[in-house]
């Protein structure tokens, strides 16, 4: 079974790792500096950043950590972090997620969880694909989650005013992470490899802050996976050398297998182009290197 020492060396490489700062973003950024990469963590609460970042610097002291702010959930921010960027970018894993909360909107008046866990990391990748396809090899990985089955994109009321439900809601957000990581993957074809996963039922802090609240939520996380446990399909898909464009991986590691709506290209599509207006950014690399 594939275990994160099976990760090859990865001197050379750098990765950014989006909410870096907890759950399964701390052991991902763990071990890709563990095995060599530079590691850059993107995190909105700089303060918790530097903890984790001393904490991964006492487990890993030939680490090589960097820390920036990034808030998904503020297309200024995002713009701020890849105006700032320095260097080329191997690894780009879309961590960073917000879950099963009450209805609220971004910085930007979207719907808070399709506007972070989907708009944000869209923006992202789009920003920094130029870094991505200055070299070969580069990977894209964005977590998703099975949850997705729970999802339906309606073009018609993406701020969710009509009905708002919070599973369903996530759900929404993990099908637009899934239908993105597709469509990257056929507009890019082998330029880089586009990938998604679904890390299992883990404890972290999207159960903290979702409704599994109080006595409830504390039973509930005694059951879940450890976040090291939870970060395996990402760090497989960052590194094996046996992943390919376009899989959705979970625990195992294994490929999962997706569900027509997952695969329907004609929403990825009309998605994609609905996300470039709504976020002004659009994959212009993508044409440019045609």
């Amino acid at each position: 079974m594939w275990t994160p020492n099976d990760i090859p060396d990865l001197t050379g490489s750098t990765a950014v790792v989006t909410g870096a700062g907890g759950g399964i973003g701390v052991p991902t950024a763990l071990h890709l500096a563990r095995h060599g990469a530079r590691v850059v963590m993107a995190v909105r609460d700089l303060a918790k950043g530097e903890t984790v970042r001393s904490a991964i610097r006492s487990a890993a002291p030939n680490a090589r950590i960097e820390l920036q702010r990034l808030d998904l959930a503020d297309l200024s921010s995002v713009r701020a972090f890849a105006a700032a960027f320095d260097g080329p970018v191997n690894l780009l894993i879309n961590n960073a997620g917000v879950g099963m909360i009450p209805r609220r909107t971004t910085a930007d008046g979207f719907e808070m969880q399709f506007g972070t866990n989907h708009l944000g990391h869209f923006a992202l990748t789009g920003l920094l694909l130029p870094r991505l396809l200055a070299g070969p090899g580069s990977r894209v990985v964005t977590v998703s989650s099975d949850a997705y089955s729970l999802g339906r994109i309606d073009f018609d009321d993406l701020g969710l005013e009509r009905r708002y439900r919070r599973f369903s809601a996530y759900g929404r957000s993990k099908l637009a992470n899934l239908l993105f990581t597709l469509e990257l993957q056929r507009r890019a074809g082998g330029r880089l490899l586009s990938v998604a996963t679904h890390p299992g039922a883990t404890a972290t802090g999207i159960v903290k802050t979702g409704v599994l609240t109080g006595p409830v939520n504390a039973l509930i996380r005694l059951v879940l996976q450890p976040p090291d446990k939870g970060a395996a399909p990402s760090l497989y898909a960052a590194t094996s050398p046996e992943v390919t464009g376009g899989r959705f991986i979970g625990p195992g590691p294994k490929t999962l297998t997706l569900s027509p709506k997952a695969l329907d290209e004609t929403v990825a599509r009309r998605l994609w182009e609905t996300s470039e207006e709504l976020t002004g950014v659009r994959f212009e690399a993508l044409t440019q290197h045609s």
